[in-house]
């Protein structure tokens, strides 16, 4: 089999600048995975339907199976893995543990990763918006009720620590 000549990526990942080599054809989520080492991104269902492999990318939530690594040359790319702060959780991680947000836990770095692009263009999503955010992320487990509490609550706590 022919190997594919490789070409140089570099994006800001979880704030980091950092350069891989990879195939023309390699996906995001496979950079962020294989080449990056960071395994909190999911592959669940290979057909860009799940969502848990949702990332940011320069403030857009973005299914990481469906981009091109090469598309995401200069882009900033997060990953839940960059949600942490120093002082530890970061308010959306702690909001879904405080409502119960997750249970099996494979959807839930896709729907942190909606929530926090939301909330950045949203400080004070209704239930609405937060349905319309998480439209292309799939839970098998919750039933989403805690999800949407979770969002509300972390908004709320938010905004308080802007104040």
């Amino acid at each position: 089999m022919a190997e594919f000549p490789t070409t140089r990526v570099a994006l800001k990942l979880n704030g980091h600048q950092l350069q891989f080599e990879v195939e023309p054809r390699t996906l995001l989520v496979e950079l962020i995975r294989e080449n990056a080492g960071l395994t909190g991104t999911h592959v669940g269902c290979d057909t860009s339907y799940c969502g848990a492999c949702t990332v940011v990318v320069d403030g857009r939530s973005a299914k990481s199976c469906t981009v091109l690594a090469l598309q995401a040359d200069g882009a900033e790319v997060t990953t839940v893995e960059g949600l942490e702060t120093p002082e530890g959780l970061h308010v959306l991680q702690q909001s879904f543990t405080e409502n119960h947000a997750l249970q099996c836990g494979f959807c839930t770095p896709g729907f942190l990763m909606s929530a926090l692009a939301l909330l950045s263009v949203n400080a004070d999503p209704d239930e609405a918006a937060i349905r319309k955010a998480f439209s292309g992320n799939t839970c098998r487990c919750t039933g989403y009720l805690p999800i949407i509490t979770a969002v509300k609550a972390a908004a709320v706590k938010l905004k308080e620590t802007v104040q």
